[in-house]
C-alpha cells in the first residue's frame, strides 16, 4: 500500500497564511480522491473534531469553517458532518451559529445555493438547520435575521422556505384525516382559513393544496367509463370546499391548471376534463373570465390539444352567452 500522510487536526490548524491553507485543503481533497480508503475515516475525524470547537480560538475555528465549507463544495466530505454542530453545549454558548455562518459564506462562495441545498436533502439536514439555536431562539424568524444579518440571505430564504414546505405537508395530512373522518365542510373550511392565517399560505397554494387532497380521498376506478361519473359525484360533494377558496382570479387559474396537470398525469381522466370544469362552473368554483383565460393563454402544455378540443365547444356557448348579456345590457341603457 502506497504511504500517505495523515490527515490530522494538526495540519489543519497549524498556524499559517490563508494561501497556504487553501493548499493544504487542495492537498486533501486530492488524497482522498486518489485514496477512496480515506473518505469515510476523514468525515468521521470532522465530526470528532466539530465537537470540540470550544477548544479552540476564535481564528482557529474560523479557519476550520472556511476550509469546512470549502471541503462540502469539493464533495470530500458530506453534509453529515453539520450533525455535530447540534451538541447541546456547543449551541447553547452560540458556537454552532457562528461557526457555521463562517463555513456557509466559505460552502457559498464555491457553490450556489441549489448545490448547497441539494447536497443538505441528500443527509436529510435541510430541515434540521433549525437546530444551530438553541430551543427558545428555534424559529424561522430568528433563524433569518441572524444569517440575513450576517450576510446570508440565501440560506435564509432557504430555511424559510424549508419550513413552508414542512408546514403544508402536515396541514395537507390534517387536511385528509378530517375528509377521512368525514368532518364536516364548514369545519374544514374554518380549519384552513385559520392556517392561512397563522402560517401566511397563499390561497393560490392553498387551492392546490386541497385539489391534491379531495382527489387522493378516493380509491379510482379503473375503468375510464366509469371514472368520470365517480369524479363528478365526488367534486360535487367537496365543491363548496374548493368554492371557498377560489375568490381571486389567481386561485381559479390555478386550480384549472391543477386539474389539467391532474387529468393528464392520470390518463382515465383525459375524458374526464370538460365535464370537472363545467361541473365547477355551475358551482360558482370557476367563472366564466377564468375559463376563457385559460383556454385563450394560461393553459400548460399537458395534454393541451386534447383538452382545449374538449372546451371548444363550452368555451363557445361561454362567450355566446356573454354577447346575448352586453347586447342586453346595451338595450337596457
Amino acid at each position: 500500500m502506497p504511504l500517505v500522510p495523515s490527515l490530522t487536526t494538526d495540519a489543519m490548524l497549524r498556524p499559517c497564511s490563508t494561501s497556504w491553507w487553501l493548499v493544504e485543503c487542495w492537498v486533501f481533497h486530492k488524497l482522498i480522491r486518489r485514496y477512496k480508503y480515506l473518505e469515510k475515516g476523514f468525515e468521521e475525524e470532522i465530526k470528532k473534531l466539530l465537537l470540540f470547537l470550544k477548544g479552540f480560538t476564535e481564528s482557529e475555528r474560523n479557519k476550520l469553517a472556511m476550509l469546512t465549507g470549502i471541503l462540502l463544495a469539493n464533495s470530500s466530505i458530506s453534509a453529515s458532518i453539520l450533525s455535530s454542530l447540534f451538541n447541546e453545549n456547543l449551541v447553547k454558548e452560540g458556537v454552532s451559529a457562528c461557526f457555521a455562518v463562517k463555513l456557509f459564506k466559505s460552502w457559498l462562495s464555491e457553490k450556489d445555493i441549489n448545490s448547497v441545498a441539494a447536497s443538505l436533502r441528500k443527509v436529510g439536514m435541510d430541515n434540521r438547520l433549525m437546530e444551530l439555536f438553541p430551543a427558545n431562539k428555534r424559529s424561522c424568524e430568528h433563524f433569518s435575521k441572524y444569517f440575513t444579518d450576517a450576510g446570508l440571505k440565501e440560506l435564509s430564504d432557504f430555511a424559510r422556505n424549508q419550513q413552508s414546505i414542512g408546514a403544508r405537508k402536515e396541514l395537507q395530512k390534517e387536511l385528509q384525516d378530517q375528509m377521512s373522518r368525514g368532518d364536516s365542510i364548514k369545519d374544514i373550511i374554518a380549519y384552513l382559513r385559520e392556517e392561512i392565517s397563522k402560517n401566511n399560505i397563499s390561497e393560490q397554494a392553498m387551492i392546490g393544496l386541497i385539489w391534491s387532497s379531495v382527489m387522493s380521498s378516493v380509491e379510482w376506478n379503473k375503468k375510464e367509463e366509469l371514472v368520470t361519473e365517480q369524479a363528478i359525484k365526488h367534486l360535487k360533494q367537496y365543491s363548496p370546499l374548493l368554492n371557498a377558496f377560489t375568490s381571486q382570479g389567481l386561485s381559479e387559474l390555478t386550480l384549472l391548471l391543477k386539474i389539467q396537470e391532474y387529468c393528464y398525469d392520470n390518463i382515465h381522466f383525459m375524458k374526464a376534463f370538460q365535464k370537472i370544469v363545467v361541473l365547477l362552473y355551475k358551482a360558482d368554483v370557476l367563472s366564466e373570465e377564468a375559463i376563457l383565460k385559460w383556454y385563450n393563454e394560461a393553459h400548460v402544455a399537458k395534454g393541451k390539444s386534447v383538452f382545449l378540443e374538449q372546451m371548444k365547444k363550452f368555451v363557445e356557448w361561454l362567450k355566446n352567452a356573454e354577447e346575448e348579456s352586453e347586447s342586453e345590457e346595451e338595450e337596457a341603457d
